[in-house]
């Protein structure tokens, strides 16, 4: 690297207000202490993309911003899928290997923990549970999670539409399965017609995929008490930003699940923050790990809602930060509201890896470099960066060594984990289920009373049809009898079939007897 290209560097990155330090530039294979490599802290609400193969260091990268936001007074939150993150909440230890590291770059170290909360899905593994109703979900984010196709999306909606007209409250799985399957009753035949109709074939793929899920334990989280997205805003006695992290090893294997989960937190956020333009700093930083989870086999609706929101939340305050293997998995409209760029070695051993090496060199600005083979010979911990600057403008393109947390690399134990979920006030608050009155109640009772009345409407109608049974009946339940249970025999001679049994035999004995009305004339 030449001294001009340095120097262009040093300029480029030199920021009068408040940064969060990346690392510092890399002059060929060596790092340059004196060229700091940043990121304007008003400018992470401008989003960004942290990515590189598998083993980079996205997930440290991750951490170094996370608890530098979190001294800086921002609330964080973060999916941590591998359990990787846990280590967040612990102080780091000195080791011979970082000491040279952090010698090399110059780095001021000090091991220290960061105030975090730990959350998962439901009851599904370790932290505080975290829930949300169906009602609030929506359809097109619970039609994401359940794989269905535009058709069987539109009728979802059209459920959701009449269980919102007529009272019907949408908590959990349940109910949603309880209203389809009142729709597609006798009883609710009408009800169906009367918001649009729909096959019942199509009604039976929703609660197929309904069941499914149900089945692999993804309904965890759908119930009450929903969670207040307005938690992961809280700072702590000191003033720092607390680190929400969310434990998903266990829903590893539910993807569409999880990511959309986290597509409503923001969902959620937008629908209740205010406005607040340009600040300082952000309200809220939100990282979306594995983010190519999100996108896959999203319908147009989903990705025209997740557009919309990264397009929108920057206004209120929140950044959001995609962290996945290749600026390909992101769909190019939220790509490209992406400011901030850190990009982890990229490998190309097959065609398919060469052809995203290309795709990933034209997101970047032009620069000096052969960004091809900078980006295929970095080392773990080095990443090429370029921000957005307090003007707007994208920063040079900078080959960096990147900064060591200071908390600990590696997950917490899980005793540690469980200890510190016990000592939460958000455990208190969320950790045990609610189950309100909702659809299934309600539909349960008013089927019951549907019944009910068939049954008082028959035995009305069996009162006309034979009033003498009625005169019986109601002279059957005094003295002696009415203490004693009645013998088979006794029944059966009170049954009106025995009655109009008898009553035939006599008229034909009668017949046999005297012969008809003509033959006796």
């Amino acid at each position: 690297m030449t001294n001009e290209t340095l120097q262009k560097l040093k300029s480029g990155y030199a920021f009068d207000s408040p940064t969060l330090e990346l690392g510092v530039a890399l002059n060929e294979d060596e790092p340059d202490k004196d060229t700091p490599i940043s990121i304007p802290l008003s400018m992470l609400n401008r989003h960004g993309l942290v990515a590189g193969a598998t083993g980079t260091g996205k997930t440290v990268t991750l951490q170094v911003l996370a608890e530098q936001l979190s001294r800086a007074g921002v609330p964080v939150f973060a999916s941590d899928i591998k359990g990787d993150l846990s280590g967040i909440g612990a102080a780091g230890e000195a080791s011979e290997k970082l000491s040279k590291r952090l010698e090399a770059s110059g780095q001021d170290w000090k091991a220290s923990a960061n105030p975090t909360e730990f959350y998962t899905l439901g009851d599904s593994g370790l932290g505080t549970p975290l829930r949300a109703t169906v009602t609030s979900f929506g359809p097109i984010l619970l039609a994401k999670v359940l794989e269905l196709n535009d058709t069987q999306e539109s009728v979802l909606s059209l459920v959701f539409h009449y269980a919102d007209t007529v009272g019907l409250a949408l908590l959990d799985l349940s109910d949603l399965r309880s209203v389809l399957n009142f729709l597609t009753s006798d009883e609710g035949k009408a009800d169906l017609d009367g918001i649009g109709g729909a096959s019942k074939a199509t009604v039976g793929v929703i609660l197929r995929k309904i069941s499914e899920l149900s089945a692999q334990g993804g309904d965890v989280f759908f119930g009450e008490p929903e969670f207040d997205t307005a938690d992961l805003l809280r700072l702590d006695d000191n003033g720092a930003g607390i680190i929400s992290v969310l434990e998903l090893q266990k829903l590893y294997q539910s993807p569409a699940l999880f990511s959309t989960f986290l597509m409503w937190l923001l969902a959620d956020l937008f629908q209740d923050l205010p406005e607040v333009g340009d600040a300082d700093k952000p309200s809220l930083v939100f990282f979306f790990d594995e983010a190519h989870l999100l996108f896959a086999d999203a319908s147009k609706a989903f990705l025209q809602s997740v557009t919309q929101t990264v397009r929108l939340i920057r206004s209120k305050g929140v950044g959001i930060f995609f962290v996945t293997q290749t600026p390909k998995d992101v769909p190019e409209d939220v790509l490209a509201q992406l400011g901030s760029r850190i990009q982890h070695q990229l490998r190309a051993h097959t065609p398919n890896d060469a052809k995203a090496l290309k795709s990933t060199v034209q997101t970047f600005p032009t620069s000096d470099y052969d960004l091809e083979e900078l980006l295929t010979t970095l080392g773990i911990g080095e990443a090429v960066v370029t921000v957005m600057d307090p003007e707007g403008a994208p920063t040079p393109v900078a080959p960096t060594r990147m900064r060591a947390p200071e908390s600990q690399m590696g997950p917490m134990s899980e005793d540690e984990i469980h200890a510190a979920v016990a000592a939460s006030p958000q455990h208190e608050k969320y950790g045990t289920a609610i189950d309100n009155e909702s659809a299934r109640e309600i539909l349960t009772k008013r089927l019951e009373a549907g019944s009910q009345a068939h049954d008082e409407e028959q035995a009305a109608a069996n009162k006309v049809a034979f009033p003498e049974d009625s005169a019986q009946g109601s002279g059957s339940g005094s003295g002696k009898q009415k203490e004693e249970e009645e013998s088979m025999f006794s029944k059966v001679v009170k049954s009106s079939a025995f009655r109009q049994f008898t009553r035939t035999a006599v008229r034909e004995i009668t017949r046999g007897i005297f012969g008809t009305s003509r033959r006796r004339r």
